[in-house]
């Protein structure tokens, strides 16, 4: 029974962070939210929306670290610089929204492939130089 409570009380919180993802998404277009706010906001919304990781989840152990730690974290930092009754009047309209699926930010997919693929280069070229 108690693996059945640590499960559900970790899809509620997956519910919840999935949610306020949305109030995010919503809350960085209002302009009652300061420039500060709306920028971690932005940048969680957009990491997070993103279908491409900037860490692969096939790379073991820090593959899953950006979705267990690094997202969860942006969130909370997000919400708390936003001002409460933002968060709370875009919650509605945020669960309309994630009803209707999420949406896909290929601006920052696009940038995490140019990122690997200029690692892959620079890689590439130092052991080129290296063996040469």
């Amino acid at each position: 029974m108690e693996k059945q409570s640590t499960l559900t009380k970790l899809k509620n919180y997956a519910r919840t962070l999935k949610q306020n993802l949305f109030v995010l998404y919503l809350s960085y277009k209002d302009t009652r939210v300061p420039w500060y706010a709306k920028l971690i906001a932005i940048c969680v919304v957009a990491y997070a929306f993103s279908p491409i990781d900037l860490i692969p989840d096939f790379i073991p152990v820090l593959g899953y670290l950006d979705d267990l730690i690094i997202v969860p974290l942006g969130i909370s930092l997000a919400l708390k610089l936003i001002p409460p009754y933002i968060i709370e009047e875009n919650r509605d309209k945020a669960e309309e929204i994630r009803k209707e699926g999420k949406p896909k930010n290929w601006f920052v997919a696009a940038l995490f492939i140019l990122i690997w693929l200029l690692l892959a280069f620079w890689i590439g070229k130092t052991l080129y130089e290296l063996f040469l």
